[in-house]
C-alpha cells in the first residue's frame, strides 16, 4: 500500500531584539550562566513583565513579509506547564488571538514547480531557559540567561509532502527572517529551531493520520533525516498492523533514529488563559503602515528581478538570494563589473562559494571581496586569460590576497592572442602528428580535440581557445 507524508512545521525564531520580551535583561549570546537573568526572568513573586516593543515590530515585520494579517488587537497568554528550567510554572505565550494569522510561503521543488505553503499563524511567547547535563557528576545544571528572550513561532500548515519539501520551506523561512534583520538565523546557537510534525496516510485518504511531533530539531541536515526515518518507522508499524501513537519524540543523531519522549499534550492540557498582569495588545494601523516602510526588497523580489533584468534561470536567482549578504556580494561585483551577469553568476555560486564552503566561511568574510573577484573577472572579458587560468589566478587571490593583475604579470599568465604565434604552433603539432592528422583528414573528428589539447598544452594553456578552434578547423581541413 502507498502513503503519502504529511508534514507541518513549528518553527522557533529568537528575535534580535538588545533585551528580552518581559524585562531589561540583556539578550546577549554567550555570557556566563545566570549573569543575565533578573527578577522577572527567575519569575519572582510580585514582579511584573513589560512588553518589548521591539519584538512587536520585528513580529509585525514578519507578518507583512509572508502577505498575512497583522492583528490590531492579540493577547498574551499564559502556557501552564512544569519544567526546570522554568521558574514561574507557565510560559507567557498567545494562544486564541496571535499577532500574525494567515500567510503563505513559496517554495521552489527540484523539478522547477512553485509550491505555496501555508502559514497558519506567528505568535510571540518568550523562550526558556536551558537544562545543562554535562560535568555535574549525575545532575543537571539550570542556566536562566535564555529565559524570556522573545521568540516568533511561525506555525505551519499540514502542507508539506516530503523531507525535502520541509527543508525547502525551512530555508526559505530562514533566508526571511535574516533579509528582515529579526533574527540571526544561528541554528548552532538555538537562535533558529524547529519541531516537526509528522504524519503518514494512504494515497488517497483525505483524514490525516495520527501525528508525531519531533522536538528541538537545529539542524537542515539533522531534520532532514529524523523526518525520513519517522515516516519509514510510522509506514513499518502500521504495516506490522500497529497503531501510531500520538507523542512527543526526539532525535538522535548519533544512532540516527528518532524515540518517544512523552505522550503528546493537546491545548487543554496546557490550560491556558489570558495573562493577567499584560493587557491585550493594539496595533494601530499607522504603526503598521510605519512598519511596511522598512521591509527592504524582499528574497523573491530580488530572486524575480534578477531572472527579469539579469536573465538569470529561476534556480540561479533562488541560490544568489538565499542570502542577503551573498545577494549583496553578487551585485557589488557587477557594479564594478560593469555587466555580464551570468559570468559574475556562474563566479559567485562557483569559484567563490567553493572556496567559502571549503575554509568554512561566510560571505562577509571572504579573502577575496568584490572588486577583487571583479578585476578577475574584467581579464577574462578582455581575453587577456582564459577562464581556466583564470581559476588558477582566484587560487592564487585566495590563498595570497594579491590582485589578478598581479598575479598575472607576476607569472606570465597573459593569453596568447597572435594570430600568426598560434599558428605556427599548430603547424609544429600537425608536423609532429602525422598519423593523427590522417585519420581526422579520412573521417576521425573525434581527434579535433586531440589537437586542442595538443595546442594548449603546448602554449601553457595560454592560446586562446576560440582562436585555437577556428585557426585549428581552418589548418586541419588542409
Amino acid at each position: 500500500m502507498p502513503f503519502e507524508t504529511v508534514i507541518g512545521l513549528e518553527i522557533h525564531a529568537q528575535l534580535a531584539t538588545k533585551t528580552k520580551i518581559f524585562s531589561t535583561a540583556s539578550t546577549a549570546f554567550g555570557a556566563a550562566p545566570n549573569s543575565q537573568a533578573n527578577l522577572v526572568d527567575l519569575g519572582y513573586p510580585g514582579v511584573l513583565p513589560v512588553l518589548n516593543l521591539e519584538a512587536v515590530r520585528m513580529a509585525a515585520k514578519f507578518g507583512l513579509a509572508i502577505g498575512a494579517t497583522v492583528s490590531q488587537r492579540s493577547v498574551f497568554a499564559r502556557k501552564n506547564y512544569f519544567y526546570p528550567d522554568l521558574p514561574k510554572g507557565y510560559q507567557i505565550s498567545q494562544y486564541e488571538k496571535p499577532i500574525v494569522e494567515k500567510g503563505r510561503m513559496d517554495i521552489l521543488l527540484e523539478d522547477g514547480s512553485v509550491k505555496t505553503i501555508g502559514i497558519t499563524r506567528a505568535h510571540l511567547e518568550e523562550d526558556a531557559g536551558k537544562s545543562l547535563h554535562e560535568d555535574f557528576q549525575g545532575s543537571s545544571g539550570i542556566d536562566l540567561n535564555r529565559a524570556g528572550t522573545p521568540l516568533l513561532e511561525i506555525v505551519s500548515e499540514p502542507d508539506m509532502r516530503s523531507a525535502k519539501e520541509a527543508i525547502a520551506y525551512l530555508k526559505k523561512i530562514h533566508t526571511l527572517v535574516r533579509y528582515l534583520e529579526i533574527c540571526d538565523g544561528n541554528m548552532q546557537e538555538g537562535s533558529f529551531r524547529c519541531d516537526a510534525n509528522v504524519s503518514v496516510r494512504p494515497v488517497g485518504q483525505e483524514k490525516f493520520g495520527t501525528r508525531c511531533e519531533i522536538k528541538n530539531l537545529n539542524s537542515f541536515r539533522f531534520i532532514e533525516k529524523a523526518i525520513n526515518y519517522e515516516v519509514a518507522r510510522q509506514i513499518e508499524e502500521i504495516e506490522a498492523g500497529r497503531k501510531i501513537v500520538q507523542e512527543t519524540r526526539l532525535y538522535d543523531p548519533d544512532k540516527g533514529e528518532t524515540r518517544a519522549l512523552r505522550s503528546k499534550e493537546e491545548a487543554n492540557d496546557y490550560r491556558y488563559f489570558p495573562d493577567p498582569d499584560l493587557l491585550p495588545v493594539v496595533i494601530e494601523t499607522a504603526f503598521i503602515d510605519t512598519v511596511r516602510g522598512t521591509l527592504p526588497e524582499l528574497p523573491d523580489q530580488k530572486a524575480a528581478r534578477y531572472a527579469e533584468k539579469f536573465g538569470l534561470s529561476a534556480y540561479d536567482a533562488s541560490v544568489l538570494t538565499a542570502s542577503r549578504e551573498m545577494a549583496d556580494f553578487y551585485e557589488a561585483v557587477l557594479k564594478e563589473l560593469g555587466g555580464n551577469e551570468k559570468l559574475a553568476a556562474n563566479w559567485v555560486m562557483g569559484e567563490l562559494s567553493g572556496a567559502l564552503n571549503k575554509d568554512s566561511v561566510e560571505v562577509t568574510e571572504s579573502r577575496v571581496n568584490a572588486n577583487r573577484l571583479a578585476g578577475l573577472l574584467k581579464r577574462i572579458v578582455d581575453e587577456t586569460i582564459s577562464g581556466k587560468i583564470a581559476k588558477e589566478v582566484f587560487e592564487q587571490m585566495w590563498s595570497e590576497g594579491a590582485d589578478a593583475d598581479a598575479i598575472i604579470e607576476a607569472k606570465g599568465l597573459k593569453q596568447i592572442t597572435d594570430t600568426s604565434a598560434i599558428e605556427k604552433v599548430i603547424d609544429d603539432i600537425m608536423a609532429a602528428n602525422p598519423k593523427q592528422l590522417a585519420d581526422y583528414r579520412s573521417g576521425k573528428d573525434k581527434l579535433f580535440g586531440f589537437f586542442v589539447g595538443q595546442v594548449m598544452k603546448s602554449t601553457g594553456g595560454k592560446a586562446n581557445p576560440g582562436q585555437v578552434n577556428d585557426l585549428l578547423k581552418a589548418k586541419l581541413a588542409g
